[in-house]
């Protein structure tokens, strides 16, 4: 193995986003070598770890996906004993002995960083020793720095360790800090999309003018779902968990309105509200955002020709993040799209502006005499109610090839 530790990349889980993050590298080719820790022992031996590795029904073969219909076998120099292959000119070694991150040998491996993709690991508060697994036993295990591909959960009432950092490629990805930050979360793939879409409506508007936002994302099933209704687990509170995904839409929770507000504080100030509905699809997902803001007689009125505009102009100066689009899509066409965080529906971007009526009487945090003066006044503002839609794919795209591009920024940082 190559010893320097900044082009040595391990990936802990070999689930969806593990064997995606394995196929993004491979054809990227930053790192050199790749080492992954599967934990077990998985069917007969490595030759199936490579079947499984190699095909995929969502994006199809790997050697398609990397060189297109033209391309020949693209995993060579399959070594049983050693546990190692080459994958696209980069050598991959696979771990099939550790669960627990304070046990699996990247310090023996000569890796730095650490993308963990297993979803299980998610509170930085518990200690690197704890029996059941933390996400800083990768860094008692040798790893300089270490990557969560889910949003962190801490207990209720916990804060935010020192060295912990939330960030979003194209959003905040300048809050990291290689002095100080050690595990960062690469959030989830609806705050990734998410962001991109409200982050251009803040910066033109500003937080002032808005006034409510919300947003339902109707989303791909995912790994964690059923394929058959079964009993559910002891204690279970939410029934639908349990339904087959494969012939309902089930109506479920997001995270994403909490870790939004980490990528961008501002938030904290809007009331906003987040919903999700799991449909019968690989993936392929859709954001649909409403804002609602305060017109200004100052200022020019909120249409959606100017929403419109706004997204289109930070599409053609961006860093290809944020994709404007007029082309009617349905989910399928952006399954793939590179690096796109966000493909904007702008064919169907709505807004209406109507009154409000406000009885005065009823505002907070005015003086009481003054209250009872202006009981029975009504003022009128004009508001304006913009929708949005957004395209993600929640896999590969939107949130892997952007995980990518964290994990590069993050280890051009290792001294």
């Amino acid at each position: 193995m190559n010893t320097d530790n900044k082009k040595i990349l391990g990936i802990n889980g070999l689930g969806r986003i593990g064997k995606l993050t394995l196929w993004h590298h491979a054809g990227r080719k930053y790192f050199t070598d790749i080492v992954i820790n599967v934990g077990r022992e998985v069917g007969a031996g490595l030759s199936d770890i490579i079947h499984y590795i190699e095909r995929d029904s969502t994006y199809g073969r790997l050697a398609a996906y990397l060189n297109g219909y033209q391309s020949s076998n693209v995993i060579t120099d399959v070594d049983e004993a050693r546990g190692t292959l080459t994958v696209n000119g980069v050598r991959v070694k696979i771990l099939r002995e550790h669960r627990n991150p304070k046990d699996i040998q990247w310090a023996d491996n000569g890796a730095g960083m650490v993308v963990d993709t297993t979803g299980r690991f998610l509170d930085p508060n518990l200690p690197a020793d704890d029996p059941a697994g933390s996400i800083r036993g990768h860094l008692a295990a040798g790893a300089a720095k270490v990557i969560a591909s889910a949003p962190f959960k801490l207990k209720q009432g916990a804060s935010m360790p020192e060295d912990c950092v939330t960030t979003v490629m194209g959003i905040n990805d300048k809050d990291y800090d290689p002095v100080r930050h050690a595990v960062i979360s690469n959030a989830s793939c609806t705050t990734t999309c998410l962001a991109h879409m409200i982050k251009p409506l803040l910066d033109y508007f500003g937080v002032e003018r808005v006034l409510s936002a919300s947003m339902a994302t109707v989303h791909a099933a995912t790994g964690s779902q059923q394929v058959l209704d079964r009993l559910p687990k002891t204690q279970a509170k939410d029934l639908r968990k349990n339904r087959s995904i494969m012939n309902n839409i089930i109506l479920t929770t997001t995270g994403a309105a909490k870790t939004l507000q980490l990528v961008i504080p501002e938030m904290g100030a809007i009331g906003f509200m987040a919903e999700s509905v799991r449909i019968p699809t690989a993936t392929g997902s859709l954001i649909i955002l409403v804002m609602n803001f305060q017109e200004t007689s100052n200022s020019k009125p909120i249409r959606r020709e100017l929403i419109n505009d706004i997204y289109r102009k930070v599409s053609e100066a961006g860093d290809g993040y944020l994709i404007y689009s007029e082309d009617q899509n349905v989910s399928a066409d952006i399954i793939g799209t590179p690096k796109a965080a966000a493909v904007i529906e702008g064919h169907e971007t709505h807004t209406r502006t109507g009154a409000i009526n406000i009885n005065l009487g009823h505002m907070q945090g005015i003086d009481k005499t003054v209250q009872e003066s202006i009981q029975d006044l009504v003022g009128s503002i004009q508001v304006t109610q913009a929708v949005t839609y957004g395209w993600y794919d929640n896999e590969m795209a939107s949130y892997v090839n952007l995980l990518g591009d964290r994990t590069v920024s993050i280890a051009e940082s290792l001294a």
